[in-house]
């Protein structure tokens, strides 16, 4: 019977939705987020604070006009840029998935049947980037955008694509990748890569479901308007462990913890006398 997988967002977290059993686990990227980020606060404290200094006379007059919204344009400086970054990210995985099963090649079909570059501006360097990886690399597409899903820890993912490359001896091996557009790559990326690569099923867009393939290895492909990098990822039970540990810790996070601290049995201080002041006015 066909598994048809949905997503849905619950309390700023994703779900996998799986139709058949009616199953509900948390993202990968979801569990992944458990790691605490120190950096951000400041980060975000510094696009607020470049912004002011970069618009203080827009600023000062719409404080004139709007105070609130002043402050709220301010606040909103690091949403904004994570938003349309975001953005970015998704048409650029989207041209990525169309070039790597070869519609077009490296272009898309027009309507006279022929074959022409019609990409965003925006995205031009990131589509030429993409092709001269797959110039250079010539990987062998397997699959892409499937759900990987965890029946044994409870958790599921969507991956950017499973290849077959060359290695250095000129042997064909299967390596679990994803696109990062970010301007750097980041250490968890094999948290994700690994919760990818040891679920225990591939789950396909028609609801068809499958054991999940030997998997050799992963990689990373950091692409960005002006470079491109093919970098190996580490993919191993102990980088799992990790991930697995989040695992448990968003399920703390989620529903543990309001379990833990029960109500009083016995409670004392002038804050546990009503008056009838406080009875009045309830």
């Amino acid at each position: 019977m066909p598994e048809k997988i949905s997503t849905i967002q619950r309390g700023g977290s994703r779900f996998y939705v799986n139709s058949g059993t009616c199953e509900k686990v948390p993202g990968v990227t979801t569990v992944v987020n458990m790691l605490p980020k120190p950096f951000l606060p400041r980060w975000s404290a510094n696009m607020a604070a470049e912004l002011a200094i970069d618009s203080l006379d827009y600023l000062a007059e719409m404080a004139q006009r709007d105070r609130e919204g002043a402050i709220k344009y301010v606040a909103g400086a690091a949403y904004r840029y994570t938003k349309s970054r975001a953005n970015i990210g998704s048409m650029a995985h989207d041209l990525f998935e169309r070039m790597i099963r070869g519609e077009g090649r490296y272009t898309e079909r027009d309507r006279s049947g022929g074959f022409a570059v019609r990409v965003h501006p925006d995205l031009e360097p990131y589509r030429a980037n993409f092709a001269e990886f797959l110039d250079s690399v010539q990987p062998e597409l397997i699959r892409a955008e499937d759900v990987a899903w965890s029946d044994t820890h409870k958790y599921a993912g969507s991956f950017d694509a499973l290849l077959s490359i060359m290695d250095d001896d000129g042997t064909p091996v299967t390596v679990i990748t994803d696109w990062k557009t970010s301007k750097s790559t980041y250490p968890d990326v094999a948290l994700q890569m690994s919760a990818y690569g040891f679920a225990d099923r591939l789950i396909d867009a028609d609801g068809n479901s499958e054991p999940m393939p030997s998997i050799d290895g992963a990689a990373v492909l950091h692409i960005t308007p002006d470079q491109w990098s093919f970098k190996p990822v580490r993919f191993d039970a102990e980088v799992f462990e990790h991930f697995l540990t989040l695992r448990r810790t968003f399920d703390w996070d989620r529903d543990v913890y309001k379990t833990v601290i029960g109500k009083p049995v016995a409670s004392g201080g002038s804050s546990a006398i009503v008056t009838g002041t406080q009875r009045r006015g309830k």
